[in-house]
């Protein structure tokens, strides 16, 4: 069985990924077949390791190994380059020159970032693909050649046939064997294994002490989304290398590296509250404003409680100074109808609903009763206190458990309890 660990060691590759073992795996058991094999994945992932363990694995490892990347070379020799042409050929072709699938006849080719092939160079290749066949530019005659094909790209196939920019029969023919590489996001515990290997090899080749991280610049480190992927994290390693004298960087240095735009991810500093709860700036500050909200709702209650209770009195009516409290409250303006006995069901039907719902006839009898209603219905620390009480009895006291149906976090119920004095 093959030792994934003897691979990765044997060609340079940093990582204990689930992910990329598993990629390395592909790569190793395809090799010793003839199928063509399309690697995947982002830009910087590493994507050119895998064709050399596909080639050094296979019955072809004698022969020549040629990496072609498409995207460099100009349309109008594109074909020239792949195939070779005849004297004469065009303008400037003073002699016969063979193409990289002539001389890589016996071997592997490795086409990197084939989707930028064009459509021309499409057909031709998969000509080649389906009957090894392929006839230089100028030339009239057919020449065989025995390649073993593996291609990679970072482009979304789907947008690309849709866009007419690849051929679908060419991306089958090539994706015998796909082999997916992660992106460096998705192998978090391997990052740091990887800046260590590039601040060592810049610090060996460049005379100078290595870059060490304190625990929150890894954290930091690990938890950046690196949209450039490997290459992204070995060009700021070595940055870091030549500009900072400090051989050890905190987060705060290490920040000063990473480009803004992708910083969402990161952790926020915290701080530990005198309860052991930790919190960040930017959660207690939302705290406060939550509390302070709250505060004015209670004052804005306190208020309607004594609206309601004179109305009950007054028999549904409205003062000046009530009708001003329910405009601050609603923000709606509520016309003041007449005293009046006849008046007053019209008086209630423009009040709010939850006034209306109050509203009842003048009697001595029932009105101490709806006071004590109204007090206890328009209690809010009452309500919260027995909201929470109830939570903590269903989850036999597990605080973690009850403040997630409360929808609170474990340090605000925690909080309340004290606040409220339950055991």
């Amino acid at each position: 069985m093959m030792n994934v660990g003897a691979v990765k060691q044997r060609f340079g590759v940093i990582g204990t990924s689930p992910s990329l073992d598993r990629a390395i795996t592909i790569a190793a058991q395809v090799a010793p077949t003839d199928l063509s094999v399309l690697i995947l994945g982002e830009s910087g992932t590493g994507k050119e390791v895998m064709p050399k363990i596909v080639h050094q694995f296979s019955k072809r490892k004698h022969g020549k190994y040629i990496a072609v990347n498409c995207g460099a070379i100009p349309e109008g020799t594109i074909d020239s380059e792949l195939f070779g042409h005849v004297k004469g050929a065009f303008t400037g072709a003073v002699d016969s020159r063979k193409g990289y699938f002539e001389e890589a006849d016996g071997g592997t080719i490795f086409l990197d970032e084939v989707a930028e092939l064009p459509v021309t160079t499409q057909v031709r290749l998969l000509r080649v693909l389906e009957s090894g066949e392929f006839m230089k530019v100028g030339s009239s005659s057919t020449q065989k050649t025995d390649v073993r094909v593996v291609a990679a790209t970072n482009v979304d196939f789907d947008e690309a046939f849709h866009k007419g920019k690849f051929r679908e029969d060419l991306y089958y023919r090539l994706n015998q064997v796909p082999i997916q590489m992660p992106p460096l996001r998705d192998r978090s515990n391997d990052i740091h294994l990887l800046f260590r290997k590039f601040t060592t090899d810049f610090s060996e080749l460049h005379r100078m002490p290595p870059l060490s991280l304190s625990p929150d610049a890894i954290e930091l480190l690990e938890h950046y989304p690196w949209p450039g992927n490997i290459r992204q994290l070995k060009h700021i390693t070595e940055q870091m290398s030549v500009l900072e004298t400090d051989r050890r960087l905190n987060s705060d240095v290490l920040l000063g590296y990473l480009p803004e735009t992708h910083r969402s991810r990161l952790p926020v500093k915290v701080n530990k509250g005198n309860d052991g709860f930790e919190e960040s700036d930017a959660g207690r500050n939302e705290r406060e404003m939550l509390y302070k909200v709250l505060f004015e709702m209670k004052g804005d209650l306190n208020d309607l409680k004594s609206l309601v209770l004179g109305m009950i009195n007054n028999g549904g009516s409205l003062s000046g100074a009530d009708e001003a409290i329910v405009k601050r409250v609603f923000e709606e303006p509520i016309e003041t109808q007449s005293t009046s006995s006849d008046n007053s069901k019209d008086s209630s039907s423009n009040l709010p609903l939850i006034l209306r719902a109050q509203t009842v006839s003048p009697s001595s009898t029932p009105i101490v009763h709806e006071a004590e209603e109204v007090e206890q219905s328009l209690s809010l620390i009452d309500s919260e206190r027995e909201l929470i009480k109830r939570a903590l009895e269903k989850h036999s006291n597990r605080r973690k458990d009850a403040a997630e149906e409360l929808g609170i976090s474990e340090r605000t119920l925690y909080r309340k309890i004290k606040e409220y004095d339950l055991k």
